[in-house]
């Protein structure tokens, strides 16, 4: 019978701040992690990790396209020389911030970081968090089936910590585990949150959603707005446009605005407001599904009862 244990990740602030050179690694994983805004890159090229051979990630986003994710993932033997061609390359323009993984046993062969190269340009890709801008996506090389087997390791390990440092594209796309419409029968079921569901009798339209891992996550097939009514200045209208643009919400053939993919929200307010396209108290409209409690209520209720101080 397999348990779950926690991990202990050392993250190091290089500069003595959030916004400069960071390194991380996971306490017995060989892996080690180095993240730098581009401005910094100076800084970063002239470590000794940067030398190394490695994976690495350039992140950014696409100023002409609602402010989409982009990424571009890349393998090297010489890391910093690779970087340092990528900042001479108009193409890759958008990039912002990079992230460089390497071995603290200097292990990592030609063969291994191409194999993660593709195994991570794959998972990227199927999170659908972000837009690579790779031209190709090779095949993995031909491991032998122990070094495979520590190259998988090696990319569960990074889905694991890079979420911490602010690259969240590779986690595992988030899906609604409980259908709505029958409750949760087994253990691992009934750990999950509840289906909550949101109507409005005068739109015609019920959505539901979950939440996982977290994140409150409207799933697929949900009706939404059509178009954003709200506050022209609302934060969550260029949320909705970007939606809208990516194609994660959209017209039906019979004409009705849908959401085509589960997708996660950081709070139930952001979803009620993509699903009302206004702003919305979600706490309050999302109701525990065939009742009527919502979800301020449902939380409270499940919050640990702390005694009263004496």
């Amino acid at each position: 019978m397999s348990e779950s244990f926690g991990k202990s990740v050392r993250l190091h602030l290089v500069e003595g701040n959030p916004q400069g050179i960071l390194t991380a690694e996971i306490i017995n994983w060989t892996g080690h992690i180095i993240t730098a805004p581009r401005s910094k890159l100076a800084s970063l090229l002239a470590r000794d990790e940067a030398g190394k051979a490695g994976v690495y990630f350039l992140l950014g986003i696409d100023p002409d396209n609602d402010g989409e994710s982009l990424a571009y993932i890349g393998q090297s033997e010489n890391i910093a020389r690779r970087l340092a061609q990528h900042n001479k390359d108009e193409r890759k323009s958008f990039w912002e911030k990079t992230c460089v993984v390497t071995s603290k046993d200097n292990n990592l062969t030609s063969g291994h970081i191409k194999y993660l190269e593709s195994r991570l340009i794959t998972v990227a890709k199927a999170s659908g968090l972000v837009r690579l801008t790779n031209d190709t996506a090779p095949e993995p090389s031909n491991l032998p089936e122990a070094d495979r087997a520590d190259m998988e390791y090696f990319v569960a390990q990074l889905r694991l910590i890079l979420p911490l440092l602010d690259y969240a594209f590779l986690r595992e796309a988030a899906t609604v585990k409980q259908s709505p419409l029958k409750p949760a029968t087994s253990a691992a079921e009934q750990s999950l949150s509840p289906v909550f569901e949101l109507t409005s009798k005068m739109h015609s339209l019920t959505a539901h959603a979950q939440e996982i891992d977290g994140e409150f996550t409207v799933q697929k097939g949900s009706l939404c707005r059509s178009s954003w009514e709200g506050t022209a200045t609302h934060p969550y209208r260029s949320l909705w446009e970007a939606l809208a643009h990516q194609g994660k919400i959209g017209a039906d053939d019979g004409g009705r605005w849908l959401f085509r993919e589960d997708v996660a929200f950081s709070s139930p307010s952001a979803a009620a407001a993509i699903i009302y396209g206004r702003a919305a108290n979600g706490r309050s409209a999302w109701k525990v599904q065939g009742t009527a409690e919502s979800y301020d209520q449902w939380q409270n209720q499940s919050l640990p009862q702390v005694p009263d101080a004496a």
